[in-house]
């Protein structure tokens, strides 16, 4: 026996033993096979096409939605681009500003052929110190120059009680024409110091020999580039061009004019109908907004100006000016910086302010009314819940009868005008909802409501 011959009991046991492989004999593949395995291949065919035409169509579907949400958010993006450029708008109207200045003219050349025989240089020439000096008529000119700098001409005059013509004309001009600015301020401080020594009772009377006109001073203004005309729609200030804007002597000239108007009472240097341009003149200088850095100088210039009528001159003048004022000023924002301009520090100047802005409303109605009431009646039968109402108007409105009938004198005698007022007030305040998105709608309400409160206080 062989040791490697399984054992008796291995031979019995069937987990050992190999299993028998049933050979399965292959089935005949039948015409209906094959059409069976046709159809079904087919089937799956058009499975997977329906499936792909449904994806296709999802995302269709999915395009489509996405090309909703890109023109909703370009609804809204161009939304509120309109609100932007409304709101752009608004600032744009509410800054105040216009060209008063344009072209210069070509100065005058500052040329004294007679300076150089007047007797306060001929009196230092013949004195014996002048050997050392050894002063003379071709340096004549530079020396006077460096006596009005140090201060000293003005007290040589006012000690002697007499100005030449020939220091009179020279000293003008340089006020009025010369490029130094230490020449141009010494010598309106000349001419300040001899005129106000004019108003002074103790002191020494100065005689001048030469007074300036309006004439010189209106010249000087042409030179300058003065516009008499004022529009809104003037071309944009080129500030590289050296030709255009103001003028260095401006503040001399202005400086210069206040003391002319302050000397009435010794010395009537203009007429009512000059004082009143010169008011005019001074008023347009406001409305430049490179000129803000000298309001403290018009001011004081206008306030000089306003004073130098008389009782009898003033109301007469005063609506003069009111209307000239009316018609050179655009109608837009610029005009309630014309009233503005005008402070309210004494009767005068309240009732100026309140003329202009009369004037101006006047204007705005093309000249269709005949007396006060009818202006606030204008204003009441304005529907400013109509979408088409000009809040922006409405707004400048409001301003000017504010300051119309602050000092109006007819107010107390007619009470009328004061219930219509509030009725406007009330109108401008209520039916303007909070909600109202329209230009000025806030400035017009909240405006209202805060002169509303004071007049009913």
């Amino acid at each position: 026996m062989d040791l490697d011959d399984p054992l008796d009991f291995e031979n019995e046991d069937p987990l050992i033993t190999n299993p028998v492989v049933n050979k399965k004999r292959k089935k005949a593949i039948g015409l209906d096979d094959l059409l069976t395995d046709h159809y079904k291949q087919k089937s799956q065919i058009l499975e997977r096409e329906k499936k792909r035409a449904a994806k296709a169509k999802k995302n269709y579907n999915s395009d489509e939605d996405e090309n909703g949400k890109e023109a909703l958010l370009s609804n809204i993006v161009n939304s509120c681009q309109n609100q932007m450029e409304e709101i752009s708008v608004e600032e744009e109207n509410s800054e105040w500003g216009l060209q008063v200045f344009g072209n210069k003219e070509t100065l005058p050349p500052l040329v004294f052929p007679k300076l150089g025989s007047c007797s306060l240089l001929r009196s230092f020439i013949n004195n014996k110190v002048n050997t050392l000096v050894e002063l003379s008529t071709e340096t004549g000119e530079a020396f006077l120059e460096g006596l009005l700098v140090n201060g000293w001409l003005s007290k040589l005059v006012l000690a002697s009680g007499e100005v030449e013509k020939s220091i009179a004309t020279w000293t003008f001009k340089l006020i009025l024409y010369s490029s130094k600015e230490e020449l141009r301020a010494s010598a309106c401080e000349f001419w300040c110091a001899i005129l106000s020594s004019k108003n002074e009772v103790d002191a020494v009377p100065v005689k001048i020999h030469w007074f300036p006109s309006y004439s010189d001073l209106e010249k000087a203004l042409v030179a300058y580039g003065f516009l008499s005309e004022l529009s809104s729609t003037a071309e944009p200030v080129n500030t590289d061009s050296a030709d255009r804007g103001p003028p260095e002597n401006l503040i001399a000239w202005v400086k210069f004019t206040a003391a002319c108007c302050q000397v009435r009472s010794k010395k009537s240097m203009f007429s009512s109908k000059e004082a009143e341009k010169l008011v005019e003149v001074v008023t347009c200088l406001f409305l430049d907004r490179r000129l803000q850095g000298l309001s403290v100088i018009l001011y004081e210039c206008m306030h000089s100006a306003i004073s130098y009528f008389t009782d009898q001159e003033w109301n007469t003048s005063c609506e003069k000016i009111a209307k000239s004022l009316a018609c050179r000023v655009p109608r837009d924002i610029n005009c309630l910086r014309v009233v503005d301009c005008i402070s309210r520090v004494n009767k005068r100047c309240k009732q100026l302010r309140s003329a202009v802005a009369y004037q101006i409303l006047v204007i705005f109605f093309e000249n269709k009314i005949t007396n006060e009431e009818e202006i606030l009646n204008l204003l009441i039968t304005v529907n400013v819940k109509d979408k088409t109402c000009d809040l922006f108007r409405m707004y400048i409105y409001l301003a000017l009868t504010e300051n119309w009938l602050l000092s109006c004198p007819k107010l107390e005698e007619k009470p009328v005008m004061t219930e219509m007022w509030g009725v406007y007030l009330r109108n401008c305040s209520c039916l303007i909802s909070s909600t109202d998105l329209r230009l000025y709608a806030s400035k017009v309400r909240n405006k209202a409501s805060y002169l509303l409160q004071g007049s009913t206080n």
